[in-house]
């Protein structure tokens, strides 16, 4: 890539999509972020985006679970600072529980923020990214997309799903400049993880630290958490020319789990 480009990273006000956020500013691109947090480290990482770039950077706080707030921060965007040509969306929560006790309500939150979002954020970028001829979408789906785990029924209906779609629009767009692919994370030691440790703890019966050594860990066969960073380099790698043949694949970095 040549020019600076805009990249939006949804989800990247901590873990995974933070770490993105800081690699596309390093990169030189001109990075927008969303998500939730507190206000002051929010506006600290602005800052940092916009110096490490030298390009100013955004922070919207959009709620990815509402179609009309995403289809106004889009509108914002691209007024005011210009059409998107790095979309990554990395938005997601977790909930966990048996089926029979799965609650309505996190069952619909989970698939709006894990999958309905990526269907929105795709929609509004496609026919700018059509009309420059270039454009990268990438998708932050999970081991999950691949196999499943107890208890986390909407999480992985919702990964499944994304990579479905992510597919989907690789065809769609294949000859228009524009790739579409997928990177699926074994276990990354994020908030988001570290938040579900307690709920599978409570759901299995057995400790946290059990819940690490023997559910998280278990699952890849380097015994080690995968790391934000290294999801981001692989971002970095699908957002580069080199990587303009590489479309509608979903990418594994899980330490061998679904090598099994």
């Amino acid at each position: 890539m040549q020019k600076i480009k805009i990249a939006l990273i949804t989800g990247s006000t901590s873990g995974i999509g933070k770490a993105i956020a800081l690699k596309m500013a390093q990169l030189g691109h001109r990075v927008i972020i969303n998500g939730f947090g507190d206000q002051k480290e929010i506006d600290a990482l602005v800052v940092e985006l916009t110096s490490i770039s030298k390009q100013q950077a955004h922070y919207f706080a959009t709620d990815m679970s509402k179609p009309q707030e995403i289809e106004k921060l889009f509108e914002t965007v691209n007024r005011d600072i210009g059409p998107v040509d790095i979309l990554v969306n990395n938005a997601g929560i977790q909930y966990v529980a048996p089926i029979e006790e799965f609650p309505t309500d996190k069952w619909d939150a989970i698939i709006a923020i894990n999958l309905s979002s990526v269907f929105h954020t795709i929609k509004a970028v496609i026919s700018p990214m059509k009309k420059s001829g270039w454009g990268r979408i990438i998708n932050i789906a999970s081991a999950h997309s691949l196999v499943a785990s107890p208890y986390k029924s909407a999480y992985v209906a919702a990964k499944h799903g994304v990579a479905g779609i992510t597919k989907t629009v690789a065809l769609e767009v294949a000859t228009n400049g524009i790739t579409v692919n997928a990177i699926s994370p074994g276990y990354v030691l994020t908030p988001l993880v570290a938040k579900q440790i307690p709920d599978t703890a409570k759901a299995r019966g057995i400790t946290q630290e059990e819940v690490k050594r023997d559910v998280l860990l278990a699952a890849q066969p380097t015994k080690e958490f995968v790391e934000s960073e290294d999801v981001a380099e692989a971002v970095a790698y699908m957002c580069s020319d080199a990587a303009k043949g590489i479309t509608g694949t979903n990418l594994s970095i899980d330490g061998g789990w679904t090598a099994k």
